[in-house]
């Protein structure tokens, strides 16, 4: 009796394209990594929007949706995760960092995609290995990760590490059989 193939083993998946982002309020970071059926990661695209053109705060945030806005619309991301805010110790800075969050977070919704959030510990245990890593590290680790042989800019590898993050997140919750959905990461998360 001969076995009939099926479906996936006839085509396989095509990889999952995730953006990531790295708010800021001087430079957003982006990164757009495709994560394929097997778990390897590749990177699609990077930047580092620089938004100290404005003097006026709001076109800043303005920048950040119109930007992001524009580049969901040319790479086609299908997940987005973006850093949770951490408390700063300067109320004015935190306020802005949330400003600049909201702006990137308004720009992923209107490209149709849902939001995953992770404290930037997550990120830095699932790409350094340590929640403690510094900046260093991570750029080395993500360099590395997805083939780079340039030394990129520390908010584009950042965003970059987000989106790993959020493909290593997204493949344990696979592997124990979860719908990881659009931005239904808090639902199984433990408080």
């Amino acid at each position: 009796m001969s076995r009939v193939p099926q479906p996936s083993a006839l085509s396989p998946q095509p990889p999952i394209r995730i953006l990531g982002v790295d708010p800021g309020s001087q430079r957003t970071g982006v990164g757009i990594i495709d994560v394929d059926a097997t778990g390897k990661s590749s990177h699609v695209f990077h930047t580092a929007l620089n938004l100290l053109g404005h003097e006026h705060f709001a076109q800043r945030l303005k920048q950040i949706f119109d930007e992001l806005g524009a580049i969901i619309a040319e790479y086609q991301p299908q997940e987005a995760a973006i850093e949770r805010v951490f408390l700063a110790r300067n109320p004015d800075s935190a306020l802005k960092l949330g400003q600049a969050r909201g702006a990137a977070i308004c720009a992923i919704v209107h490209g149709g995609l849902g939001v995953s959030e992770y404290a930037a510990r997550e990120v830095k245990q699932a790409v350094v290995g340590t929640g403690a890593g510094d900046k260093t590290q991570v750029q080395h680790m993500v360099g590395i990760l997805l083939s780079l042989k340039e030394r990129l800019q520390a908010d584009a590898a950042d965003a970059l590490a987000i989106a790993l993050a959020h493909a290593h997140t997204r493949a344990s919750v696979q592997r124990i059989g979860f719908d990881f959905g659009q931005g239904r990461r808090t639902t199984w998360r433990r408080r």
